[in-house]
C-alpha cells in the first residue's frame, strides 16, 4: 500500500514539476528533494525503531507520507512542490523498518529469499500505483497526489489496527551510544563499504528514474500521460517476478557477492542499450535488463547488510543503507537532469552504465562479502 501511493506519484511528478515552469535539471531536483529529506531522517527511524518497536515508526511514516502528498497536490508554486516532496521524504522510512522487522522474525538462510518476497509486496504497489495514478491523470495533473495522500491516511488507520506490536529487539546498553554508525560496533566499516555501494548502485537508476518520463516524451510523443503509467506498471510487474523467483534461488546458487556482480552487470547493459536508443525493441531490452538488474541487487544488498550486524543493530544498518541510497537518489538525479537537458537525452544512460561497472570492482573489493556478527 506504501508504495501504491509511490507508484502513483513518480510516473507523473517531473512533468508535473514542468507545469510549474521547471527545467528538467530543476525537475529532477523536485524528485531529488524527496531523497534528500530521506538520506537525514531514515537512520534516526531506523535507530528509534531499534528502541520502540517496528510498529509505531511505520504509523508516523504512514502518516508523513499522507501529509507530504496533499501538499504536493495542493501546490501552488515550486518551491511549495518542493516542500511536500521534503515532507513525503522525511517521513519515508517505511521499507528499512520493514525489512528490520522481516529480519527479526526468520533465519539467516530465508533472509534473501523474504526480504525478496518483502520487496515484491513493494513492487506490487508499484504494479497498483501507475494503473490508479493512469485513471486518475485522466481528472488532472493534481488528482494523483489527492489519491496517493488518500491511501497513505487510510495504510496508516489499517497498520494502527492490524500490525502486531512486536517485540524492542535493541538492549538499553545501546541507548548511550550516538551517531547513526555507533552502534553497529565493529561491523561499522563493513557497513561503509555496503553504504558505499548503496550510494553508486542506487545514483545511476535514480538518474533513470528521475528521466524516464521526459525521455519517453521525447522520443514517443504519440504517448500521453495515462501510456507512460502503464510502461512504469509493467516495469514494476517484471519487478514483483524478480523478486519473488529470482532473488532466492540467484542468492542460494551465486551468494552474496555473486548476486551483487550479477545485478551489477545486467544494469550497466540495460543502461547502455537505453542510451544508444533502438526504438521500440531497444527499449523493450533496456527495461527487461534493468529491472532484472536491480530487482535482484535491493534484496540482496539488504541481506547482505543484515549479515553484517547483529539483531540489535538491524534498524540502524539498515537506515544507514537506505541512507545512503538516499544519497545516490539525491546525486543521481541531479546529475542526471543536467546531463538530459544540456548534454544529449543518452547521456544520463551512459553515466548509468559506468556508475554500475564500478559498482561491480567495488563489489570485486570485498563490499557485500559475508562478515562474522554477534547477536543473533
Amino acid at each position: 500500500m506504501d508504495l501504491v501511493g509511490f507508484g502513483i506519484i513518480i510516473p507523473i511528478l517531473p512533468l508535473y514539476a514542468e507545469d510549474f515552469g521547471a527545467t528538467p535539471a530543476v525537475a529532477t531536483a523536485v524528485v531529488a528533494a524527496f531523497s534528500a529529506a530521506q538520506m537525514l531522517a531514515a537512520p534516526l527511524w531506523g535507530r528509534l525503531s531499534d528502541r520502540i518497536g517496528r510498529k509505531p515508526v511505520l504509523i508516523a511514516s504512514l502518516i508523513g507520507s499522507a501529509a507530504g502528498s496533499l501538499v504536493t497536490g495542493l501546490a501552488g508554486a515550486l518551491w511549495v512542490l518542493f516542500l511536500g516532496r521534503a515532507l513525503d521524504g522525511a517521513s519515508g522510512s517505511s521499507y528499512a523498518v520493514g525489512q528490520a522487522a522481516v529480519a527479526d522474525l526468520v533465519e539467516p538462510a530465508d533472509r534473501p529469499r523474504l526480504l525478496g518476497l518483502l520487496a515484491a509486496a513493494f513492487g506490487l504497489g508499484f504494479v497498483a500505483g501507475p494503473l490508479i495514478g493512469s485513471v486518475a491523470a485522466l481528472g488532472s495533473r493534481e488528482l494523483p497526489f489527492y489519491v496517493a495522500a488518500g491511501l497513505a491516511g487510510v495504510n496508516a488507520l489499517v497498520a494502527l489496527v492490524r500490525l502486531p506490536s512486536g517485540q524492542r529487539v535493541a538492549e538499553p546498553s545501546d541507548r548511550r551510544r550516538s551517531g547513526p554508525l555507533a552502534s553497529l560496533g565493529s561491523a561499522g566499516l563493513a557497513m561503509r563499504r555496503l553504504a558505499l555501494l548503496a550510494f553508486i548502485g542506487m545514483a545511476g537508476f535514480a538518474g533513470f528514474e528521475s528521466t524516464f518520463a521526459m525521455l519517453i516524451n521525447r522520443r514517443f510523443p504519440q504517448l500521453d500521460d495515462p501510456s507512460i503509467y502503464g510502461l512504469f506498471a509493467s516495469v514494476g510487474l517484471v519487478m514483483v517476478f524478480v523478486h519473488t523467483r529470482i532473488v532466492g534461488p540467484a542468492n542460494d546458487r551465486l551468494g552474496t557477492r555473486g548476486a551483487l556482480r550479477a545485478s551489477l552487470f545486467f544494469v550497466a547493459v540495460g543502461m547502455l542499450v537505453l542510451a544508444l536508443g533502438g526504438a521500440w525493441v531497444g527499449l523493450a531490452v533496456a527495461l527487461l535488463l534493468l529491472v532484472l538488474g536491480q530487482g535482484l541487487f535491493g534484496p540482496t544488498l539488504s541481506a547482505a547488510t543484515v549479515e553484517t550486524v547483529g539483531a540489535d543493530a538491524r534498524g540502524a544498518a539498515l537506515g544507514v543503507q537506505q541512507s545512503a541510497g538516499a544519497m545516490g537518489r539525491i546525486i543521481g538525479p541531479l546529475v542526471a537532469g543536467v546531463l538530459f537537458g544540456r548534454v544529449a537525452t543518452g547521456a544520463p544512460y551512459l553515466v548509468g552504465a559506468l556508475l554500475a561497472a564500478s559498482a561491480i570492482l567495488l563489489v570485486e573489493r570485498g563490499a557485500g562479502e559475508e562478515a562474522p556478527v554477534t547477536g543473533q
